[in-house]
C-alpha cells in the first residue's frame, strides 16, 4: 500500500505547486498567502508518504484530498483535478491492501515447512 499511497501523494505534491502558480496570478490573492497555502499542502504530501503505514495516515491523506477538491474555489481546474486524485487515492489505499494481504499470504506460504 505505501508504494502506490506515495506515488499518488508525490504526484499531488506537483499538482499542487502547479496549482499555486495558477493562483498566484489571481489579483484578490497575494503571493504569500497562496505559497503558505500551497506550500503547507504540498508540505504534508511529502511528509504523509512517510506516515501512510502508521495509525491515522489513510485518514489524513483523504484530508488532503478534500482540501484539493476545495480549492477549486480557488482554481476551478481544481475541482476536476481533486477528483481525479481523489480517485486515485481510493485506488492506492483499496489496491495497496489487497497486494499487502497477498505478499503476507506468499510469505506465510513460503516460511511453511514443506
Amino acid at each position: 500500500m505505501r508504494t502506490l499511497c506515495a506515488s499518488t501523494l508525490i504526484g499531488e505534491f506537483f499538482v499542487i505547486g502547479f496549482a499555486g502558480l495558477v493562483a498566484m496570478k489571481d489579483d484578490d490573492l497575494s503571493t504569500g498567502t497562496v505559497w503558505a497555502v500551497s506550500g503547507t499542502a504540498m508540505l504534508l504530501s511529502v511528509l504523509l508518504c512517510g506516515v501512510i503505514t502508521r495509525p491515522g495516515g489513510v485518514q489524513l491523506g483523504w484530508l488532503l484530498q478534500a482540501g484539493l477538491i476545495a480549492s477549486g474555489f480557488v482554481v476551478p481546474t481544481m475541482f476536476v483535478l481533486g477528483v481525479v486524485f481523489g480517485a486515485l487515492w481510493w485506488a492506492s489505499v483499496h489496491f495497496g491492501r489487497k497486494i499487502d494481504e497477498a505478499k503476507a499470504r506468499f510469505a506465510a506460504a513460503e516460511a511453511e515447512p514443506s
